[in-house]
């Protein structure tokens, strides 16, 4: 026995093993760029879906957007609408009182005195006019106290003047103030 040779056998089983670890290794590596592969696929089509999804997204913030832009231009047209109805509203509210104001500055205005120009800013009133004298424009600042539609009468000029047509006539500027008596404004 001595002389059998058992070389070639092990040889041979040492070159298959080898082979065999060769075509482990590479299934391994197949299996292993495999899996990184279908990783790498499985990522990206999270990535592009997401991608989608936030495209999808800013698309529907874009049309929000506008949106909130539109409700934005109606609000401002709404409340320049609302001014203007407030703004015909108050006129209409105030129509009358104009009327009863001009019906108090005759009813107001004493014998021997005159206007000569009516200024309105709001319901500041500035009069001007002549009278036959200061006594005549005191009685006038006492009529115009007593007014429900008028109050707060102030002088502020009184002029003598020496004019041909009228002896010892005064011109005067008054200030005063517009009201609206209570039974009038609960309307």
């Amino acid at each position: 026995m001595a002389q059998i040779n058992l070389l070639p056998w092990r040889e041979k089983l040492r070159k298959q093993r080898r082979r065999q670890f060769g075509f482990m290794i590479l299934g391994a590596l197949v299996l292993t760029v495999a899996g990184m592969a279908y990783w790498h696929l499985f990522i990206q089509g999270q990535i592009d879906h997401q991608g989608n999804r936030n495209r999808f997204l800013e698309g529907e913030i874009a049309k929000v957007d506008e949106q909130i832009r539109e409700i934005r231009d109606l609000e401002r047209t709404r409340q320049k609408l609302i001014a203007r109805m407030k703004v015909i509203e108050d006129l209409q509210v105030s129509r009358p009182q104009i009327v009863h104001l001009f019906d108090e500055l005759v009813t107001v205005v004493p014998d021997g005195a005159f206007l000569t120009q009516f200024v309105q800013r709001g319901t500041n009133l500035t009069l001007n006019g002549r009278a036959q004298s200061n006594a005549r424009v005191s009685t006038y600042m006492r009529n115009i106290e007593a007014s429900p539609w008028m109050n707060d009468p102030k002088l502020r000029i009184i002029q003598n003047t020496d004019n041909n047509n009228a002896a010892n006539s005064s011109s005067f500027q008054l200030d005063l103030v517009q009201v609206v008596p209570k039974e009038e404004s609960k309307q």
